[in-house]
């Protein structure tokens, strides 16, 4: 059975004053019966201390972003094994906030996936449409072609994860269809099935666009939902100990 997993995307939120009164709050509140891995992603200054304060918890740090050198005169970047020496085990690659702001491109996304695998790092490879493509019934087609690019020369792993992220979901407040989000992360494992084989059977797909607490039971009910990539939600103790939580209820034998 796959992992289910629950990663919380903190963007350029919380000093570290605010994230160790996060981690004091967050972490009595956790199921301590649920295997669920739980990840934060911090802003980069705060991997050090939090990798202090979540010993022994069994919550993993992850890099929001990183370089694809190992080293070198690129002012203001940080390397993968940068991070990993800072305390991350995962990283995010390609998130959608990256591709819209500062220009990254699937061939970017590529190389960071790979420099993250090269220093120890899981990636988790973000993919998702925007608007446009999914009113003009794009979606499934740009997903494609995204996944194979965001994944081309990547040795086929299946420790690696893919976060879909509906563009048009994210910070607005919509959420994709329990209907739609399956159709896509279906799609995706399809694809990455024709490139790897039966490891993407084995790969944990995320689901992540606004989700909430009142909404990551419908979600999760998907059978090809394997957790999620929180944003917004993920900023409070009590939001994301519930959306965790609620992953683990939803796994408990009916009767």
């Amino acid at each position: 059975m796959r992992k289910q997993v629950f990663a919380a995307n903190w963007k350029m939120y919380k000093t570290v004053t605010e994230a160790q009164a996060f981690v004091e709050g967050f972490l009595p509140l956790l199921n301590s019966e649920s295997e669920a891995r739980i990840i934060i992603c911090p802003p980069t200054t705060l991997l050090g201390e939090l990798r202090q304060q979540l010993l022994g918890s069994g919550v993993a740090l992850g890099a929001q972003n990183i370089y694809w050198e190992n080293a070198g005169a690129f002012t203001g970047e940080i390397s993968a094994l940068q991070v990993h020496d800072s305390g991350a085990s995962f990283c995010l690659c390609g998130h959608s906030e990256r591709r819209q702001y500062f220009g990254e491109n699937a061939s970017m996304v590529a190389l960071k996936a790979a420099a993250a695998m090269g220093a120890g790092l899981i990636p988790i490879v973000c993919v998702g449409e925007n608007l446009a493509q999914r009113e003009s019934g794009q979606t499934l087609a740009y997903l494609q072609s995204d996944i194979l690019a965001s994944l081309k020369g990547l040795t086929p792993s299946p420790r690696m994860m893919i976060a879909y992220e509906p563009v048009w979901a994210i910070g607005t407040g919509r959420v994709a269809t329990c209907e739609d989000a399956e159709e896509a992360i279906a799609h995706i494992r399809t694809v990455v099935g024709g490139i790897w084989g039966e490891i993407a059977g084995q790969l944990s797909i995320l689901y992540g666009g606004s989700v909430k607490p009142d909404n990551i039971a419908s979600l999760l009910a998907c059978p090809n939902i394997d957790g999620a990539l929180v944003g917004g939600a993920s900023l409070s103790p009590q939001s994301f100990a519930a959306i965790v939580n609620a992953g683990f209820t939803s796994k408990m034998p009916e009767g």
